[in-house]
């Protein structure tokens, strides 16, 4: 378990797609065990940022990036971190439930073969991990008499709580969540949410939103984003009840964005 009470530290990190710049010198601390918003208008760099914390965007062709990110500690761009790893540590939810066309259980352990040695993976370690994981984010009843069913068959909101359960088996200290609810309706997105505040403290949750009540609602801390630089980063209820740049200010009362 991380020590440092910050999972998440950047310094003076910029990126470039190419010639056009998208982040600014963005430093900021995110707490451990906490639920971080980042909010801002479309364009301003949050998914940008959010992929920068698992090295999602090199995937993305000419990107550059300068400055620092520490992952629990370790700065992620040594020469010496393996993607692997990384990403093992720092999983991923996209906005679109994106479960793999094979059976709930495979999604579940997809991970797991992966990333172990089969001679290690007994059918009862298996079987363990997809318990423990559809328990923890509240399937294990609804399927655990329908495990070898087409998980692409599965109602959306389940979809995506699949696919939050297949990152646990590989023991994350990091989960981040890009628009998760973007796809799902109002008692869906309401599932989900609830499930974000289960981990919360187990695991280091940051989430990309554009829906500001639901930043409220989930988020103890958030981040204002705006044309690629933080504005603001403060406690969720201070920065909509009093916030200290006139920017976030009219950005949370709908002047713009």
């Amino acid at each position: 378990m991380n020590e440092n009470k910050h999972s998440i530290e950047t310094r003076a990190l910029s990126l470039w797609y190419g010639e056009f710049q998208a982040l600014y010198n963005v430093s900021v601390d995110i707490g451990h065990g906490l639920i971080t918003s980042l909010i801002g208008p479309s364009g301003c760099g949050k998914t940008t940022l959010l992929r920068c914390f698992n090295r999602v965007n090199e995937r993305y062709g000419n990107v550059k990036t300068s400055g620092e990110i520490r992952i629990l500690g370790k700065n992620i761009y040594d020469p010496d971190v393996e993607l692997i790893e990384l990403r093992k540590s720092v999983g991923m939810v996209f906005q679109r439930p994106n479960p793999l066309p094979i059976s709930v259980y495979e999604n579940v352990v997809f991970g797991l073969r992966l990333h172990t040695p089969a001679k290690e993976l007994t059918r009862a370690r298996l079987d363990e991990a997809v318990e423990e994981a559809l328990t923890d984010v509240g399937l294990w009843d609804d399927l655990k008499d329908r495990l070898k069913r087409k998980a692409t068959d599965l109602q959306l909101e389940q979809q995506q709580k699949l696919c939050i359960a297949r990152l646990l088996p590989l023991k994350p200290e990091i989960i981040l969540m890009d628009e998760p609810c973007s796809a799902l309706d109002v008692e869906a997105t309401r599932q989900i949410e609830e499930l974000m505040l289960e981990l919360a403290g187990r695991y280091t949750i940051v989430i990309v939103t554009h829906n500001m009540a639901q930043a409220r609602r989930v988020s103890h801390e958030c981040l204002f984003m705006l044309m690629g630089e933080l504005v603001e980063h403060s406690r969720t209820e201070d920065l909509f009840i009093n916030p200290a740049d006139s920017r976030t200010a009219d950005y949370i009362e709908g002047r713009f964005g």
